[in-house]
């Protein structure tokens, strides 16, 4: 077998494995029956979703808050690290890239034990506050390394001619940096938005009984069996998630 050919049958092979399951949830969240077996089209668990199912939209909200609020933060904190790393010395870039490294390959567990022991220290009832917290404290490096890339397709240069047109500091920030990291900034905040209303291990530690979010809800659920309003939310959110990303891909495109 030539190897060209191997190699797309390894590819088609590794799609599947992946694609396969996701086709499933969303075949099975139009099952008319609580079947592992196809019994019918119903849109009767999308019907049950959207009556009968207010816990699963206040753990919603609750990831929406979350998430938007904690992506925000950190894309704001994420941009003027990664200016600092741009612009900064050689050996400051080495410092502050080898500790922003150091979370990419901690384990979410210890992430979580971590802040679950710091809140308990400083007497912080666990609430969508400390959620918020942890959501921002594991959010940061992602959004910082994704600005910092932006910013590397880009000459020094040009910085430096805005400042010998006469522009301080903070106009050559507002006018030049932060428009050149923009289609970063995006990515980086949509990046953050998907780690955050993801998260369950992290989040598992430093919720509270009252701040539970979707994954924490949907584990739940699972637990007693898994029901096909999970495979509907599932669909829902799959449907929003590859509707944002072809919206922001091609804004990204018009932006460049």
């Amino acid at each position: 077998m030539k190897p060209g050919k191997f190699a797309k049958i390894i590819t088609l092979i590794v799609l599947v494995f992946f694609y396969l399951p996701i086709f499933i949830v969303v075949l099975f969240s139009f099952n008319s029956e609580k079947s592992p077996e196809w019994t019918g089209f119903s849109l009767r668990w999308y019907e049950k979703l959207f009556t009968s199912s207010a816990h699963i939209w206040r753990t919603f909200a609750n990831s929406m808050i979350v998430g938007l609020s904690a992506s925000a933060i950190s894309v704001i904190l994420g941009t003027f690290g990664a200016v600092a790393l741009y612009l900064g010395a050689k050996k400051f870039k080495k410092i502050i890239w080898t500790t922003t490294y150091i979370p990419f390959i901690v384990p979410d567990i210890i992430i979580g034990v971590s802040l679950l022991v710091f809140f308990t220290t400083i007497h912080l009832r666990l609430s969508l506050l400390t959620v918020f917290i942890a959501h921002v404290t594991f959010s940061i490096p992602y959004t910082m390394m994704i600005i910092f890339t932006r910013l590397q397709d880009f000459d020094k240069s040009i910085i430096e001619a805005s400042y010998d047109l006469g522009a301080t500091k903070l106009i050559a920030l507002r006018k030049v940096i932060i428009p050149i990291a923009l289609p970063g900034i995006i990515a980086a905040f949509f990046m953050a938005f998907t780690l955050s209303i993801d998260d369950f291990v992290i989040t598992f530690f430093v919720a509270g009984p009252s701040s539970t979010t979707l994954p924490l809800q949907i584990f739940s659920m699972v637990r007693f069996g898994i029901s096909p309003v999970i495979n509907a939310i599932s669909t829902l959110l799959l449907v929003g998630t590859v509707s944002i990303s072809v919206l922001l891909r091609k804004y990204v495109r018009y932006i460049i």
